[in-house]
């Protein structure tokens, strides 16, 4: 695993040891970020971005690459925390970063700060957490108006509508489907 683009390009991540973290691979990563700087204005410029089931902290420590200011990793999981700890560290990166222990479906309110311009979430496959983690970014305030959000799910997952997100692009990769949205508050 490395970063594939912008100022660490070539930089190597440290990756999990077991299968409890499903890392977003580099290939997914690129063709995600590609998206992104072609069809929505690149989003990560500037960016607050908030990474919800972080695991390695690939999506995060990508967009901070691309000229993010600032990134907030969320996961409940010893082994995650772990694994972005390890890679924000050693990309020097812990002076525009923080990692939260907390479950991504209930977030709570937002700590007093400025909300999150861009937002993955990169749930475990199949187990229905991408909406719950939604709804809990859009009620606890956690989102700027007209903030941009990146769902990975399993192709076969049905991601429902949800008030306060539109449908901006779906887009399968093998077995791997990505959702673009656009948060309207409500």
């Amino acid at each position: 695993m490395r970063i594939v683009g912008g100022s660490l390009r070539g930089r190597a991540l440290k990756a999990p040891s077991s299968q409890t973290v499903r890392p977003t691979s580099d290939r997914l990563r690129e063709a995600v970020f590609n998206v992104l700087a072609h069809a929505h204005g690149d989003p990560a410029e500037n960016a607050r971005v908030i990474d919800l089931f972080a695991g390695t902290g690939a999506l995060g420590l990508e967009a901070l690459s691309r000229g993010a200011r600032f990134a907030l990793f969320v996961d409940d999981s010893v082994e995650g925390r772990a694994l972005v700890r390890a890679n924000v560290e050693s990309l020097a990166l812990t002076g525009v970063s923080k990692i939260f222990r907390r479950d991504a479906t209930r977030l709570g309110a937002m700590p007093p700060q400025d909300p999150f311009t861009l937002a993955f979430l990169d749930p475990p496959y199949g187990r229905g957490l991408a909406p719950l983690a939604l709804a809990s970014l859009r009620d606890g305030g956690w989102l700027a108006p007209e903030a941009l959000l990146v769902v990975e799910e399993s192709a076969k997952a049905d991601l429902p509508a949800l008030d306060g997100f539109t449908l901006l692009d779906r887009r399968d990769y093998g077995d791997t489907q990505v959702v673009f949205l656009r948060f309207a508050k409500v």
